[in-house]
């Protein structure tokens, strides 16, 4: 994988100058990527420190028969400006791949379409009035503009309010809960405004949902971004954790990591708040710690299976059975052909929970051992033997929990601490978590920090 020298620098500093600011970016995700990138453009020296052994975050990825498969399920929207106009800025356009994908419930043992607006019309466990209403609904919250007027609601109060007790009953309550556990009666009806706009945005003129991956795994474009970041002179070290921040003066100076003591003139960091939070815990005011530990999060769990053949036609399986412990069947295979892999059938199985949950704590055998009962209960004719090998994968922080009026619990991207920034997941409201929006938020790290160098330079 190589990277176009003929790109243009945009750098405001000259040999002249002596050196320009070292900054450290904590977090070698999307974010902390592309503010890297950013800030390289624009002549900075950068350091991005990455714990994990790979650049990515949770787009991280492992090998199945020699190709690189996320870690946790990818992909992109059509209406994701940010993401796509990276890519091109990156000349790898070409490496963008779409395709339309078929979308399902499971719901009282039954599987039942939802890829289009005739899927929904003979959706049967709605009565006439009720799918026309649902397709209504979606029609409408997406022409919605000024989303601070749901910031009073729960996602459940101006769902019933608007979709009645059925739909909500039927579609959106399992789905809630699912998702959120026992969080989703408090989930802001922002954060589900938001969902509902972005998936109907990607769609075709006949009304089909259209997705977009990137040939080689979302490992590839994080590694093609990592490339264009070394060509401009910085620095990408992983396997490095940071461990605390070193102040004089009250002006953070370094950080300190368990290789030793990195000199910084300011850093970026990039992880959930109350990592962060514990960086800063000896530094600043118990007001402003408790603050950034007031956002909540939900930790994800993904079963990922190599089956020798399809548990069905469909990409996207949500699933709406209170009984079955994953919120979603995904069958990457139906979207990124088996090819790809070897021939293998690639299966997803999501759950997001507290970290306190047995599931979470299970290890890979007890993983698989708790799920094969269930899928053989949707799959009647599935079978251990089908399986070639699986992974069990968990993220700690994967799910901020977006409550009523969040945008009052948000921090700024700048914190008391004098060359200390932060910019994260729980940052990007009123969108959601994602790799478009992961960019755009480290387009903006980037921006904010070099005003600030700029203004005292």
């Amino acid at each position: 994988m190589t990277f176009n020298p003929s790109l243009p620098s945009t750098s405001k500093f000259s040999p002249t100058q002596g050196n320009p600011p070292h900054i450290v970016i904590i977090g070698g995700g999307f974010t902390g990527l592309t503010a890297a990138y950013e800030l390289t453009r624009k002549g900075y020296r950068v350091t991005v420190l990455e714990r994990d052994k790979e650049v990515g975050g949770l787009a991280g990825s492992f090998e199945v028969n020699g190709q690189p498969l996320e870690k946790f399920y990818h992909h992109w929207f059509t209406n994701d400006k940010y993401v796509m106009a990276l890519v091109e800025e990156l000349e790898a356009q070409d490496q963008v791949i779409y395709r339309p994908t078929r979308t399902g419930i499971y719901y009282a043992n039954n599987f039942f379409k939802l890829s289009s607006p005739l899927d929904l019309l003979t959706f049967k466990p709605l009565n006439w009035f009720n799918r026309l209403r649902l397709g209504l609904f979606a029609l409408w919250a997406r022409r919605i503009k000024n989303w601070r007027k749901l910031e009073s609601l729960t996602a459940k109060e101006w769902l019933l309010k608007v979709c009645g007790s059925q739909v909500y009953r039927v579609v959106w309550e399992p789905l809630l809960r699912g998702k959120f556990g026992p969080f989703a009666d408090q989930v802001s009806a922002v954060w589900f405004w938001n969902k509902v706009k972005l998936r109907g945005g990607s769609r075709n003129k006949d009304g089909a949902e259209m997705l977009a991956y990137y040939r080689g795994g979302f490992a590839a474009l994080a590694q093609k971004l990592a490339e264009a970041i070394a060509f401009r002179g910085g620095q990408i070290k992983t396997n490095i954790t940071v461990e605390g921040v070193i102040v004089e003066s009250d002006r953070l100076t370094g950080v300190k990591t368990n290789q030793g003591i990195i000199e910084a003139d300011g850093v970026i960091a990039t992880p959930a708040l109350p990592i962060i939070a514990d960086l800063l815990d000896d530094h600043l005011s118990s007001d402003y710690i408790q603050k950034l530990r007031s956002v909540d999060y939900l930790a994800n769990v993904c079963l990922v299976l190599q089956l020798n053949r399809s548990l069905s036609e469909t990409y996207w399986l949500n699933v709406n059975d209170p009984n079955f412990p994953f919120v979603g069947v995904i069958e990457h295979t139906n979207f990124e052909p088996k090819e790809t892999y070897g021939g293998q059938h690639i299966v997803y199985l999501s759950k997001y929970l507290p970290e306190s949950e047995t599931l979470y704590q299970m290890s890979d055998q007890e993983a698989l051992n708790y799920a094969i009962p269930h899928l053989k209960r949707m799959f009647p004719e599935f079978s251990r033997d089908w399986i070639i090998d699986y992974h069990f994968w968990r993220a700690r922080y994967s799910q901020p929990i977006v409550v009523r009026h969040y945008s009052r619990l948000i921090p700024s991207h700048e914190t008391p601490l004098p060359g200390f920034y932060i910019s994260t997941m729980a940052q990007i409201y009123p969108e959601d978590r994602g790799t478009n929006y992961a960019i755009r938020e480290g387009q903006k790290i980037a921006s904010f920090v070099e005003t600030q160098y700029r203004l005292v330079k």
